[in-house]
């Protein structure tokens, strides 16, 4: 197959993506990785001065190159995947696992990296370039570029059998979760279930010829059953197939969580380090293992009052509505039927107001009133579904920064969640121009039903927001070192954009530009506003106690168990998780019905050793957040200084001054606690 007819090989800004199939994998990628090789082997032992531009700049161009060629295969893989995909996919993942992993052990490219790292010119580096070079020796050195030979050969063996069993835990996720059903042919039994899911499982029962309606695991069909429908078994039935996936028969995730543990401990160990969260950690903010499990711990006892307050009002609310105990199926009923008690409020009062359309449209008049930034809708044919939509993202003098496509309903062939990747990173050019960036954000939101839009959440809207806003990250950045640039940075820094951007959908001024009824046009009502914002920290302390439960058991997974692993099963993994879980349960069948075996965040995503980021990331965003209360939230002139201080500068300085440069001061943590928390139990406002 020549290059012009795998359209994996375009190097059109546009990827064409309605034009790759499984067929264009095997070939492609294999074409990209030897090509990309063969320009790593011609730098490596290229004769002659060693230069910042002839030895980082070429070696960027180079890793740049191979990225954004592989980008498009395994972004199709996590929403448009067949059998035949992942067959392809999963063929050529250990030869895409051992071109990165053998990349930094390439003995002549380490070298030529130490010896330019010793000339004149790298002494008289300053700015982004110093900092890129000194994290590229960093880089190299944790990857294993100092280890002796047959030590860098178990360090590939390692790192390909990490890649194969990540990406096996993901398609077992996905399988189980696209494999398990519940037909009901007694619309009784699901009482309670608001309409609009009601007629989305009235219409799967359909498109499967099940008579009746078909309850699924995707998470618009599973969050109004847990919160809505009266009769307990069925919400115990949707809650056991939710979090116990993936605990049993050929889709058993145990096993592979208990080698994945096992051996990034070792590759840790490999490489110098006590524990994996130390080598994980060590170019974070938090800087090591111990530091990041005592910010748990200051939070979680700081928490651990309010979510007591929490725990006893839905026990006490449950004997209310005859429930002899409080199950872990009945919190999300009990909670919203609580909300919705004390409140007059829950979710599918506000849903009429949030077309998702009507959604895009607020957000992208808040990215222009407060950054300045513009977005235009393109059509476009180049795209993986019918669903997606692509936009061209403008700055205020007219740049093109770059274009980014949205994905934002369910599908069996998507995974689960909500996301966003880069597909280019592009930014100013030696010329003086600039070359456009490219993106993607996804979401499995409500889908539109029949006639009737698809109305969102005021969590979904969140969402949206959130993800946003690392796209802006993205999208937006202006450093010139394409390794320093946008998301580049350190994983506990990286959700201040994205959770930052969620701020806006608290506020009245913002609600007003996309709150309207779907109908009628009417804003938000004003009393319907109060009780929403009345409401925030309902349940504040149970939510933020969950996040820090998922962080301490991710940093003991890696920290305590991972080391202690030789000679244990995997049901010794399961029941050691199952004791952490217990400090952040109400009761002990709480900690068994965990979602471990199907958390796809620590074991097939980037947040091992590092979930305490997004609690982490929660200080930075409701600090910062605060100067836009003081100096107004659709002020322009400190949207701009949060651009040219956070969103613009990706990795070209330490996080914290970046922090700093934008708050003139360090963060505190107090924002985050009279947000999420309020006054301590006992005291009024």
């Amino acid at each position: 197959m020549s290059d012009f007819q795998n359209p994996l090989l375009s190097e059109s800004y546009r990827i064409p993506f309605h034009l790759i199939e499984a067929q264009h994998v095997e070939p492609g990628v294999r074409q990209v990785l030897a090509a990309g090789q063969a320009r790593i082997d011609t730098l490596a032992g290229q004769d002659g001065p060693r230069t910042y531009d002839n030895t980082l700049d070429a070696l960027d161009d180079i890793t740049r190159w191979v990225e954004e060629r592989i980008a498009p295969a395994s972004h199709l893989l996590s929403v448009a995947e067949t059998p035949a995909f992942r067959e392809a996919y999963n063929v050529v993942l250990p030869e895409m696992s051992a071109f990165w992993t053998r990349l930094p052990l390439n003995g002549e490219l380490w070298d030529r990296m130490k010896a330019f790292a010793r000339t004149p010119e790298a002494g008289r580096l300053e700015g982004v370039r110093r900092r890129h070079l000194d994290k590229t020796l960093q880089q190299f050195r944790r990857a294993g570029a100092d280890l002796p030979a047959d030590r860098r050969q178990r360090l590939e063996e390692l790192k390909v059998e990490l890649a194969q069993l990540s990406q096996k835990f993901s398609e077992n996720v996905l399988d189980a979760t696209v494999g398990w059903e519940r037909p009901v042919d007694d619309v009784g039994r699901l009482d309670g279930l608001p309409p609009g899911a009601l007629s989305r499982a009235r219409a799967k029962a359909r498109d499967k010829g099940v008579d009746g309606w078909l309850l699924t695991l995707d998470y618009p069909s599973v969050e109004p059953v847990l919160k809505h429908v009266r009769d307990r078994e069925i919400r115990k039935e949707v809650f056991s197939g939710f979090t116990l996936r993936c605990r049993e028969g050929e889709l058993d995730n145990r096993p592979l969580l208990l080698r994945i543990l096992t051996l990034r401990h070792e590759m840790a160990r490999l490489l110098g380090y006590d524990s994996f969260p130390d080598y994980r950690l060590e170019d974070h903010m938090a800087g090591s293992g111990a530091h990041a499990v005592a910010f748990e711990a200051d939070l979680v006892a700081r928490t651990r009052p309010y979510w007591a307050r929490d725990v006893a009002d839905l026990r006490a609310h449950a004997h209310t509505l005859g429930l002899d105990c409080l199950r872990p199926w009945d919190v999300a009923f009990v909670s919203e039927d609580l909300r919705k008690k004390e409140y007059d409020l829950d979710d599918e009062m506000l849903r009429p107001y949030f077309r998702l359309e009507q959604v895009m449209e607020g957000l992208f008049q808040v990215v222009e009133r407060v950054f300045g930034f513009a977005v235009e809708a393109v059509d476009i044919e180049e795209v993986w579904h019918s669903d997606v939509r692509y936009f061209d993202l403008f700055e205020c003098d007219g740049t093109r920064l770059g274009a980014f496509y949205t994905d934002w309903f369910p599908r069996k062939e998507k995974r689960q969640g909500a996301w966003m990747n880069d597909f280019i990173t592009g930014g100013p050019t030696a010329d003086g121009g600039f070359e456009p960036h490219l993106g993607v954000v996804c979401g499995n939101f409500t889908p539109p039903d029949g006639d009737e839009p698809s109305l969102l959440t005021h969590r979904e809207v969140q969402t949206i927001f959130h993800e946003f806003g690392h796209l802006l990250h993205h999208c937006t950045s202006r450093v010139p070192v394409r390794g320093r640039a946008g998301i580049n940075v350190a994983w506990d820094f990286v959700e201040l954009p994205s959770q930052f951007m969620e701020n806006w959908t608290w506020e009245r001024e913002a609600l007003d530009l996309f709150g309207r009824h779907w109908r009628t046009g009417e804003p938000l009502p004003q009393d319907l506003f109060e009780r929403m914002i009345r409401a925030r920290r309902f349940m504040g302390g149970w939510a933020q106690m969950r996040q820090l439960g998922f962080g301490t058991v991710d940093l003991a997974l890696h920290g305590e168990m991972a080391p202690e692993a030789d000679g244990h099963t995997a049901e010794d993994v399961m029941a050691f998780a199952r004791e952490r879980f217990l400090d952040f349960s109400p009761g002990p069948e709480f900690a068994d019905y965990n979602i471990l075996a199907s958390f796809t965040h620590l074991f097939s995503g980037g947040y091992a050793a590092s979930y305490y980021s997004y609690v982490w990331s929660e200080v930075l965003d409701a600090d910062a957040f605060t100067r836009f209360r003081k100096e107004g939230i659709f002020n322009r002139e400190t949207g701009r200084a949060f651009v040219d201080a956070v969103l613009t500068r990706g990795d070209s300085e330490a996080p914290e001054e970046l922090f700093r440069a934008f708050m003139d001061r360090d963060p505190d943590p107090t924002a985050l606690l009279e947000r999420n928390l309020g006054p301590p139990p006992g005291e009024s406002e």
